[in-house]
């Protein structure tokens, strides 16, 4: 790339910028779009009557008062599980229409869009479980496509905001958001339902929503060209920086041949299905390997649970700081740095959990392993999260859509097979589950290192008549 038009880094802002604030508006729409996904799963502690029939007559004022605040539902653990899990397979069908469609359509209307359906459909959770469980079941699929949208499309900013030596440090601080989301849900919500009522929880979320949506409305330029507020120094340096960036808004053609037998392209996909694997594992089973292991109570259980996703946020900004450093530095090749950070997201989670399973004989070193087995894995935002960018920028879209969907599947099956195993292995479920998913990362990881590239794939490349 020719440099010697282009602004020095060393000259332009960082913190008081435009891109930054757009990467830190991608963080707070990640963490309400989180906080609406994972809010259910601890509302339910008081959204489902466990212990006694629904409707006794003899029921005191104070307790049909508390009814009126907390509506109290007779819903199976079946149905429970049902719900919970419905969201995923709004997001997971939703992928790949939304990576292509990001290529063709406004980025601006359809994450604000999809920010504001998503958060609309959350208003109306507590009046759909009224009506009863397929409501809910239904609003939560119908929220879960407008989350896909917005995860997907997000993505694609990069393309013309994001300068190629500050592509890590972006991409990890919007996408962190993902992982603050959990933390910030974990501490609040259970206040809320017990100050306020559980339907709160539900309004208070989706109220942000909209409100972040307007806001996006407003203040998002797709192109750092039509921005009004961005100064001179800056819209050069990003322009100038990304020079020989394809990027169009006309119909794609695909090159799906070609794609299918992209090494580099599979071996990102293995990674992505094992990441998501670990992560999902991680992310949901937290609290029960806690009560299992530890026998704490709920409220601190709640507390336990939320520091591995604030110290996954907290590695997510620092990989993608580091990765962006090497690169600028010129400490390591490209496809080192991917190597680097992927292995890291991938082979530090299967240690501290061999650790988690044999070192682990006190209170503490089962917290301090927990926590860096869950949140390590973050260091994967400076390598396979981003490496589709590298390898194939003109069909960004289309093919983080691909990955996330094979991710995606990845995170259903952990949750699927964990819960089998869980059900029918009374004596040692916990070891073959964590073993399972060690296997599964390392599998991974030997493919991408010796399969993974870092530079733009021939069959990536624009040719003379070829339109995106």
């Amino acid at each position: 790339m020719q440099v010697d038009n282009q602004v020095s880094p060393g000259k332009v802002p960082y913190f008081c910028s435009v891109r930054y604030g757009i990467a830190v508006f991608l963080l707070l729409c990640n963490v309400i779009i989180m906080s609406q996904r994972v809010c259910l799963s601890l509302t339910m502690i008081a959204m489902v009557n466990s212990t006694e029939p629904h409707g006794l007559s003899n029921t005191s004022t104070k307790e049909l008062q508390d009814n009126i605040k907390n509506p109290v539902y007779n819903w199976s653990t079946e149905i429970q599980g049902i719900m919970l899990s419905s969201i995923f397979y709004g997001v997971l069908i939703s992928q790949i229409p939304a990576g292509y469609l990001s290529g063709i359509y406004s980025l601006k209307k359809m994450i604000g869009f999809a920010l504001l359906l998503s958060s609309l459909f959350t208003l109306l959770l507590p009046l759909a479980a009224e009506f009863g469980e397929i409501l809910v079941i239904i609003c939560r699929v119908i929220k879960g496509l407008f989350q896909g949208i917005t995860l997907t499309t997000q993505q694609v900013i990069w393309i013309k905001w994001a300068p190629p030596l500050e592509l890590g440090r972006l991409t990890a601080l919007s996408l962190s958001g993902l992982l603050l989301g959990p933390c910030i849900v974990l501490l609040i919500t259970g206040f809320i339902c017990d100050s306020l009522g559980w339907p709160m929880v539900f309004y208070i979320f989706g109220a942000c929503g909209c409100a972040l949506s307007v806001l996006w409305f407003i203040l998002f330029y797709e192109d750092p060209k039509d921005h009004p507020f961005i100064s001179n120094r800056e819209k050069e340096y990003i322009t100038s920086a990304l020079t020989q960036q394809v990027s169009s808004s006309t119909l794609i053609k695909v090159p799906i041949k070609a794609m299918l037998k992209s090494t580099p392209l599979w071996v990102i996909s293995l990674c992505n299905f094992a990441f998501f694997w670990s992560n999902t594992f991680l992310s949901i089973y937290i609290p029960i390997y806690i009560d299992y292991k530890l026998h704490v109570d709920v409220e601190e259980n709640g507390l336990l649970s939320s520091l591995p996703h604030l110290f996954a946020w907290i590695f997510a900004v620092l990989a993608g700081y580091m990765a962006d450093i090497f690169q600028t530095r010129n400490t390591f090749s490209l496809v080192t740095i991917r190597k680097l950070f992927t292995s890291l997201g991938l082979l530090l989670p299967s240690l501290f959990s061999l650790c988690l399973l044999y070192l682990s004989s006190s209170y503490y070193a089962t917290i301090i392993f927990l926590i860096l087995a869950n949140s390590t894995g973050s260091f994967a935002m400076g390598g396979i999260i981003i490496n589709v960018l590298d390898i194939a920028p003109r069909y960004y879209g289309f093919l983080r859509g691909i990955t996330n969907v094979i991710g995606l599947t990845g995170g259903l099956i952990a949750s699927t097979v964990t819960g089998i195993i869980l059900s029918e292995d009374a004596e040692s479920p916990w070891l073959k589950i964590f073993l399972l998913m060690i296997a599964n990362n390392m599998i991974s990881l030997i493919f991408y290192l010796i399969f993974a590239k870092a530079e733009v794939q021939e069959w990536a490349k624009e040719r003379q008549n070829t339109y995106l």
